[in-house]
């Protein structure tokens, strides 16, 4: 999963960044600090890997992990070329999901792009941008899909589509924003449009507004009302006080998250929102070598989910042996959850479940 981290120049993307994956990015106060997209690829925090490591304490633990990119930030007019422009589009293009960060708090010390700091604003200039580009994307589709039309009528109902389409992105919104059908939904992915793209906002807030009313956050209200409008969500981040939190460790980081009456750091929060986004679920593989996590999409066959791990595994798919983690905690072992006969045997119809333990038995 890659998650893509845009929004305005100063508006606290690179400092989100740092915090999450623990880089160092330079995060100074001027626009297009950040130019080239920075990558961090970090490890999903997950409990469940944790405990079965130490039951089977293997040679090698791995996680699940997320990938986010720091994108150099977004002016009016990117989709004609100013700022970053085209470079800037090509980098969100290359996503999974979008994470807009939108500042929600005022400090003379750090210059606004647009003069003041108004979310609802911010967002709409980068939706605009994406809208944009879109729309020329759409217009260049509907024009070849037209001339190929005229000998196959195979090309109508892709042409109405786009045609729907550009229609709602030229009144101004995204094409997310749309309901689609199944089949719908199968022909958007041909046509790779950002606006389409999954989103979340962070409203990123000062030390001083942690643990407020997020109803009394400047543009907080209308930020929410924009996403519910799309299906999207909004996320409160501190990303200074997330930076702080990436330096800590273990305990420590537990009291001090305590300390700020924070449950949940903002990492595991934008994690959970991404793969909540993306229809994302975690099964797990274990033994002496290794404990490891795996990530699919929720509704995956076991087939498909072996091929995860390897190609083989899916060509040669002959079985699947499961047993739901709760379940193996609670025998201690896999040989007593075996005696009991709570590990069962499943085929190429069964669906892997959010923290299913599986062995694949294959044959090629």
């Amino acid at each position: 999963m890659k998650l893509g981290i845009v929004g305005l120049p100063n508006v606290g993307k690179s400092t989100l960044f740092n915090a999450i994956t623990n880089a160092k990015v330079d995060a100074a106060n001027y626009p297009f600090c950040t130019i080239d997209p920075n990558v961090g690829v970090v490890a999903v925090p997950d409990k469940r890997v944790d405990v079965l490591s130490e039951m089977y304490k293997p040679e090698k633990t791995t996680p699940a992990v997320i990938e986010f990119v720091d994108i150099a930030g977004l002016v009016k007019g990117a989709s004609h070329g100013e700022g970053l422009g085209n470079k800037f589009l090509s980098y969100i293009r290359e996503t999974d999901a979008i994470i807009q960060v939108v500042r929600c708090f005022d400090d003379d010390n750090i210059i606004h792009v647009e003069g003041s700091v108004d979310p609802l604003r911010d967002v709409e200039i980068i939706n605009t941008e994406l809208i944009y580009a879109d729309m020329e994307n759409v217009e260049k589709r509907l024009e070849k899909k037209r001339k190929l039309a005229k000998g196959d009528k195979s090309f109508e109902k892709s042409i109405e589509l786009l045609e729907r389409v550009f229609a709602c992105l030229d009144s101004g919104h995204s094409a997310r924003s749309i309901d689609y059908t199944d089949d719908e939904l199968e022909m958007m992915k041909e046509f790779a449009l950002l606006s389409m793209k999954p989103i979340i906002y962070v409203a990123n807030i000062s030390e001083d507004m942690v643990g407020v009313d997020p109803e009394s956050i400047p543009g907080y209200s209308e930020l929410e009302s924009h996403a519910a409008s799309e299906g999207s969500k909004v996320l409160v981040i501190a990303a200074n006080i997330e930076a702080e939190v990436a330096e800590l460790k273990g305990e420590e980081k537990k009291v001090f998250l305590a300390d700020l009456g924070i449950e949940e750091s903002g990492l595991d929060l934008l994690i959970k929102a991404g793969y909540s986004l993306l229809g994302l679920i975690s099964f797990i593989t274990v033994g002496p070598k290794e404990v490891r996590a795996w990530t699919v999409r929720n509704g995956t066959k076991a087939p498909q989910a072996a091929g995860k791990i390897h190609s083989d595994f899916e060509r040669g798919f002959i079985r699947a042996e499961v047993i739901a983690y709760d379940a193996l905690i609670a025998q201690g072992s896999m040989a007593a959850a075996k005696e009991k006969g709570l590990v069962r045997s499943e085929g190429k119809e069964y669906v892997v479940k959010d923290g299913d333990v599986v062995l694949f038995r294959f044959n090629v």
